[in-house]
């Protein structure tokens, strides 16, 4: 049974940025979908699908490794 974790990734401008996080986000195990609705310059939604709940730190270091930071909850972005 597939879990899905929704949050945002702020500074994201362009296409080339949305496949770095994802590409950063596939590689987390038992990544099996990433979904990026890209919000240039703000705070763009990330749907991740997967086969276990994964975790926050894992979530936040594949985004950082990618160049960018998880919206913190609660942001006016």
């Amino acid at each position: 049974m597939s879990r899905t974790t929704t949050f945002s990734v702020d500074g994201m401008t362009c296409g080339h940025c949305v496949q770095h996080v994802t590409d950063e986000l596939t590689a987390l195990p038992g990544v099996e979908d990433v979904s990026i609705t890209l919000v240039a310059g703000g705070s763009s939604p990330v749907t991740v699908q997967s086969a276990a709940p994964l975790d926050a730190a894992a979530i936040s270091a594949a985004v950082e490794e990618a160049g960018y930071a998880v919206t913190p909850k609660g942001s006016l972005l």
